[in-house]
């Protein structure tokens, strides 16, 4: 009778290990995994979050009719930030407190990551493929925070270099939102003016509202820029452009960075962005749409979503495969740990976003070359890769 109720004593002991072993990985049930994001459905990079979050949900939907991954089903739970603080933070809270998430994925804005990394990093909730391009991304304490792609920074730089080679550019200056963005590409600027030998003029800051820029324009002209840096809103870039045009100021070149690179941007009507430069870090989609990748991207979103996809639909899609890749690999004992190593252990070519990703337990950047692109005839066109 003893030994039986020892037995049962050490069985009951090991249940009761094993869930706590199991309630430790925060989002994880034997049927469910789930990812979060705080993202910008209707604000002014709504342009960026809505077509990403559809992206990634494409994914995540073919692989939950299939079964999931080993037996879990994945639920994406996307907060709507509208670009400002406060709902960020409700947003974050929410994902972690109720929701309860295992991982982060996608989430909008450098201001918004970072002060969601004060309530992740305690919990040591990995935060993945975030939609902003910020070194930031990857502060201490890195284990859990993996990006995809080239800074905003080395975007600036290797953008500002090409132009100033290729026109030779005398002067730079920077129209940018006073935030971590907009410092960030404020630093790019200067240095890719320093690296090529040329002058850093001037720089005028802008609320995320404001839609009047003739006599921040004209400021920049007196100045003498012939190279105008932009870290604004998607509608403000464009707004920019088409306002230079309008005043004549045609030997500015206006350079954007992944915020900027989008297809919306690139088809306004009447050619108002024809000869806007952005530099990203990967490839247009429509340009290479005769590809096999990009070819079967655009077939299976239209399917899913009955829309023509946009290049951030197509980031949210790679970024998602990328989340099914590492949880596939961490295997059915998923822990943040295994996920961390898993996403560590990735090394492959996306031929949907042209370039190649590889990660390592000292390299949390999936991806350093940068493309920069013009605006020809409503398209993207690629004249520069480093």
């Amino acid at each position: 009778m003893k030994k039986s109720l020892k037995w049962l004593a050490a069985a009951t002991a090991l249940t009761a290990s094993a869930s706590i072993g199991s309630a430790q990985t925060q989002g994880v049930t034997d049927d469910e995994i789930v990812i979060g994001s705080v993202n910008d459905l209707s604000g002014i990079f709504a342009a960026v979050g809505v077509p990403a979050t559809k992206g990634a949900n494409v994914v995540f939907d073919r692989v939950n009719e299939a079964g999931g991954i080993h037996g879990r089903k994945i639920r994406y739970v996307v907060e709507d930030n509208g670009y400002q603080m406060p709902r960020a933070m409700q947003g974050y809270n929410k994902l972690l407190n109720r929701d309860k998430v295992f991982a982060m994925l996608q989430s909008l804005g450098t201001p918004m990551n970072m002060a969601g990394f004060k309530l992740l990093d305690p919990k040591g909730i990995p935060n993945v493929a975030p939609l902003t391009a910020a070194r930031q991304m990857l502060q201490e304490p890195m284990r859990n925070k993996f990006t995809s792609f080239s800074t905003y920074f080395d975007q600036a730089r290797i953008g500002v270099k090409y132009l100033a080679g290729e026109f030779g550019s005398k002067t730079v200056c920077t129209m940018y939102l006073p935030t971590d963005f907009g410092e960030e590409i404020l630093e790019g600027s200067k240095a890719g003016a320093e690296e090529a030998g040329i002058a850093f003029g001037s720089e005028t800051t802008h609320k995320p509202d404001e839609t009047d820029f003739v006599g921040s324009l004209s400021k920049l002209k007196e100045e003498g820029c012939d190279i105008v840096t932009m870290a604004l809103g998607v509608r403000q870039a464009i707004t920019v452009v088409g306002t230079a045009k309008k005043m004549g100021l045609t030997d500015m070149k206006f350079l954007g960075t992944s915020a900027s690179f989008l297809t919306v941007v690139a088809q306004v009507p009447g050619g108002v962005t024809d000869g806007f430069y952005a530099a990203a870090s990967w490839q247009d989609l429509w340009a290479r749409a005769d590809q096999p990748a990009p070819a079967a991207f655009i077939e299976e979103y239209k399917a899913a979503t009955g829309e023509d996809p946009v290049g951030f639909a197509m980031l949210g899609y790679s970024a998602a495969e990328m989340m099914v890749k590492a949880l596939e690999a961490a295997g059915p004992d998923l822990t943040h740990d295994s996920f961390i190593e898993a996403m560590e252990s990735l090394d492959y070519q996306d031929d949907l976003v042209g370039n190649h990703i590889s990660y390592g337990p000292d390299d949390h950047q999936g991806a350093d070359t940068v493309f920069v692109n013009v605006v020809e005839n409503g398209a993207w066109k690629l004249v520069y890769e480093e």
